[in-house]
């Protein structure tokens, strides 16, 4: 949050030399009485400063309970000792509580009014917020910088910007706050042309700006304002390098990183994820071993960073051993670890621990749903995916095109042409979802896999936009099965008008000229590809041996035991002819039998 309603007492109260409740409070009353008037007053006011930093301490010690008990028991309360008790209540999510004190104070000041104002903007209750903001007698800075933050958060910033526009004075918290919700709706300008007005900038304006751009993909920007960062601090950092691992930089991401002095949690955070987001998954597990050796715990964003990094290299052990850790730092039912640990087991083939680690979810909801039905419809169960999604329906989860997506591609698996027109009717009249490209695209497929490729082609015609890539090419495959020339080559032309150099619509449609004979068609496709100077993409594969992951790539011979793998495969070939033989000769003496 941008501001921090501040809650100290206008006046300089001495420190406590003793601890509270050292007497109880009838020894107490007895004592004062007993005492000089000046020593008296001196002796309650030290005792209602310690009264007031001890139900500050409760609050933050979740313990509201106790700090109301000390608040009623309290002989004499000053204003600090009232907004003590409201902004426990709230802070603590008793919002309506803190209310009822606040109608209740014999005076209050300024500070009592902001931190009504952040309770509710806390609490979510935004328009209340306002209504005291409204009513307050007189407004300081800080009465401003809250509201206009509560703004921003709830993405307002129309409202943020007419409230600021009004304020009196402004200081950084203003601008940094104005700044961050223009950056949040995407209004960079906006936000550019207010950070290069303000008076005076902090490392938290440097740093908003440069998160801002980094983060929504202005990565020169980005980049500009780092250079220009008087103190470049690690929050600054760790946003460059998102933003170069978002721009595929990954290389000046990692020298970034290793340039960082004291690296945060957040610092490491970033470098996981965008090893893991770029396929180097590889990468990802080996920093984070660094990281623990550095006795740095990990949190919940780092444990779901690996566990994707461990479904990128499909490796159950890691990721077995991810589960162990999620676990023992106890983040079993952290949502989000768990739908990661669903996609991680279902992208390693253990479909059995996929649907394990959802029945382990207390309170599932859409994406829980969403993740276990793609992870059945992936491994082509279909009736498990439509047994489940049955299952959603009848707890009360509303499906979304997540869902009907998911639903297709198990129809796809398992040839259910007309299950998925099923499916896709009821997405559309029950539901009222509006089908994207990727479901026409998985319908598209479903019905060029059955060979319905004149159907296929009606959808297509027929769809509310023009086709993608995807739709195309699922087409251009089956006409490749199916051996269908005209389709093939409306398919392929449309694919060479998305992507001109990509290879595989000429590969797949110089296959179907050769299929039928038309050679001078074929000479003709790839006369086309060398002049456009398309080369075909070489096919590359990974496997894990012990506990490092070997990359090998069609056509390259670069691996540094490739004789021996070559020995290894003729040695397989050979057993396998045997085995072949042998098979054969006893058929043969089975006949005779």
């Amino acid at each position: 949050m941008l501001h921090r309603v501040s809650l100290r007492s206008a006046s300089i109260s001495p420190p406590s030399l003793f601890p509270i409740f050292q007497f109880p409070f009838s020894f107490k009353s007895l004592h004062h009485s007993l005492l000089h008037p000046a020593k008296q007053q001196f002796f309650s006011v030290r005792h209602v400063y310690d009264c007031n930093v001890r139900i500050q301490q409760l609050s933050r010690a979740a313990d509201i309970k106790a700090a109301r008990q000390l608040f009623d028991n309290m002989p004499a309360r000053d204003v600090v000792s009232w907004n003590s008790i409201i902004t426990a209540y709230w802070k603590n999510g008793y919002l309506q509580e803190a209310k009822k004190l606040f109608n209740s104070m014999p005076g209050r000041n300024i500070l009592s009014w902001n931190s009504m104002i952040a309770g509710c903007v806390e609490n979510g209750c935004l328009d209340e917020a306002f209504q005291y903001f409204k009513a307050m007698p007189q407004r300081n800075t800080e009465s401003y910088n809250a509201m206009v933050s509560g703004f921003v958060r709830c993405e307002r910033v129309g409202d943020a910007g007419m409230l600021f526009q009004e304020m009196p004075r402004k200081n950084v918290i203003s601008y940094t706050a104005m700044i961050y919700g223009y950056m949040k709706v995407g209004e960079f300008e906006k936000a550019r042309a207010l950070f290069d007005e303000m008076p005076l900038k902090n490392d938290v304006s440097w740093t908003v700006m440069i998160s801002g751009y980094a983060d929504n993909g202005w990565f020169d920007e980005a980049r500009e304002l780092y250079q220009r960062m008087p103190n470049k601090n690690v929050v600054a950092m760790t946003a460059l390098i998102s933003g170069y691992f978002n721009d595929g930089r990954v290389e000046d991401a990692r020298t970034l990183f290793y340039g960082i002095r004291c690296k945060d949690l957040a610092c490491w955070n970033a470098m996981i994820t965008g090893y893991a987001q770029n396929g180097i998954g590889e990468e990802a597990l080996k920093l984070y071993l660094e990281m623990v050796k550095l006795a740095i715990q990990p949190d919940i964003f780092t444990l779901v960073s690996v566990t994707t990094a461990c479904s990128g290299l499909a490796s159950i052990k890691e990721g077995r051993q991810m589960h162990v850790l999620v676990i023992k730092y106890g983040f079993e039912f952290d949502l989000s670890l768990c739908h990661s640990l669903i996609t991680m087991y279902s992208k390693c083939g253990s479909i059995l621990d996929a649907e394990q680690a959802f029945g382990q979810i207390n309170g599932t909801c859409l994406v829980s749903w969403n993740t276990i039905i793609s992870a059945f419809a992936q491994h082509g169960l279909y009736e498990k995916a439509v047994d489940f999604f049955n299952q959603m329906e009848v707890v009360g989860v509303e499906p979304d095109g997540v869902t009907f997506l998911s639903l297709l591609c198990a129809c796809g698996h398992a040839g259910e042409v007309n299950k998925s027109m099923d499916f896709f009717d009821l997405m559309v009249r029950k539901y009222g979802i509006h089908p994207r490209p990727e479901h026409y695209s998985c319908l598209v497929d479903i019905l060029c896999r059955a060979g319905q490729l004149e159907k296929a082609s009606k959808i297509i015609r027929e769809m509310p936009f023009e086709a993608d890539g995807g739709i195309w090419g699922a087409l251009l495959g089956a006409c490749s099965v199916y051996l269908n020339v005209e389709l093939g080559e409306l398919a392929a032309k449309k694919l060479v008008e998305w992507n001109p150099h990509h290879s595989g619509a000429y590969v797949v449609l110089s296959n179907i000229y050769a299929a039928a004979g038309m050679w001078d068609e074929v000479t003709r496709v790839r006369l086309q590809m060398k002049e456009q100077g398309v080369k075909k993409q070489c096919a590359y594969s990974r496997m894990e041996i012990g506990n490092k992951v070997h990359h090998f790539l069609g056509g390259d011979l670069s691996h540094p035991e490739t004789d021996k793998i070559h020995l290894e495969i003729k040695s397989i070939s050979l057993q396998m002819k045997a085995l072949v033989n042998i098979a054969e000769i006893d058929l043969l003496w089975g006949g005779f039998g």
